[in-house]
């Protein structure tokens, strides 16, 4: 779990109440180092408090509605979830490999984007920015050597 966020503090500043299917949902997400798929979040859920499949998904809709988490395309018709930005995690891209279906989080200053200059270019406000890399990861690079 990431030590800085105060997930129940969170959920009240998102006008959420605390329950244990939150917590626990927002602690997954937040103690993983690469964005986890719903079945992913199911599984560690279920260790420690059983909650079924449709009550995961409830969840996970309600703290992305919520900008608490972030809900990331990984090809095909799938989806992994993030902790959305906030003052302990600052935006950053992903890498998507092709080969395994595995994601990372990249380091924030890898790939750059002046949102500012963007809005000073275009009558808008951007919202939400999910920036992806696809390709293949070195593990499945050196399966193939």
């Amino acid at each position: 779990m990431c030590s800085r966020c105060d997930y129940p503090g969170l959920l009240v500043l998102s006008n959420l109440a605390v329950t244990p299917g939150r917590m626990i949902v927002l602690r997954i997400i937040g103690s993983s180092a690469s964005p986890l798929t719903h079945q992913e979040i199911c599984r560690m859920a279920n260790r420690t408090h059983p909650m079924n499949r449709v009550t995961v998904y409830r969840i996970l809709d309600v703290l992305v509605e919520r900008g608490l988490v972030e809900r990331l395309s990984s090809g095909e018709r799938s989806f992994r979830y993030g902790l959305a930005p906030n003052a302990n995690h600052p935006r950053h891209a992903h890498f998507y490999c092709r080969s395994c279906g595995d994601m990372e989080c990249l380091d924030p200053g890898i790939v750059k984007l002046d949102l500012q200059s963007v809005e000073k270019v275009l009558p808008v406000v951007v919202q939400k920015v999910e920036i992806r890399l696809d390709g293949i990861c070195r593990n499945c690079l050196k399966k193939r050597e």
